[in-house]
């Protein structure tokens, strides 16, 4: 319930579209997180899919781990990206789903989106990669229409997990994947920290 939450999700979301609205508009700035190529060597994405890109679709790139280290995907699955930013992933990703697959990014921020879909236009996928503006709370995906939902970093900055993890549930099909990479932290959190919406997005 809404009420149990232990910040004001309407200011979480503004500081985390705040944050990544500026990694998107001035990817070469100063962050608390890194960003970019040496990110994706750094968790491991295949090096030469990577530099097969051009630095646009790379350079505002801003993930904590590697899904597909999980499973690759599979030729003409339907894939959704939960929180997927610039599109970095989603261009992974429609290169293994192939020219049959189809693969639709979710983000709530409008800077992110616009870049997205500007460099898979510039890379030719439109006809396999959309990207659609919504919250991972309430994602604007038909029931049992993705293969395989990825994520990356962006489960961990959601307030409401369980709703989240009910509309990943909701949009997979019987038997389909949940392939995500996040941060957890496995110690338990003092409630004043858990309310301190700056250390949400820290």
């Amino acid at each position: 319930m809404i009420e149990s939450l232990p910040v004001d999700t309407d200011v979480l979301r503004e500081q985390v579209q705040a944050k990544y609205r500026d990694v998107a508009l001035a990817p070469d700035g100063s962050f608390h997180f890194h960003t970019g190529r040496p990110l994706a060597a750094r968790l491991g994405y295949d090096t030469a899919t990577v530099a097969g890109l051009p630095d646009h679709a790379v350079e505002s790139f801003a993930g904590v781990g590697n899904p597909f280290q999980l499973r690759g995907l599979e030729r003409g699955e339907r894939v959704v990206d939960v929180g997927s930013g610039s599109g970095f992933d989603t261009f992974i990703a429609a290169g293994q789903v192939g020219p049959d697959g189809r693969v639709v990014g979710v983000d709530m921020t409008p800077e992110m989106l616009e870049r997205a879909r500007a460099t898979a236009d510039d890379l030719g996928l439109g006809d396999r990669v959309e990207y659609r503006e919504g919250l991972a709370e309430q994602l604007p995906i038909d029931d049992e229409w993705a293969d395989a939902v990825i994520s990356n970093g962006a489960i961990n900055l959601c307030a409401d997990k369980k709703q989240v993890f009910e509309e990943i549930h909701r949009v997979l099909r019987p038997g389909g994947w949940l392939q995500f990479a996040d941060i957890a932290n496995g110690r338990p959190l003092p409630p004043e920290a858990l309310r301190d919406v700056d250390l949400w997005t820290a």
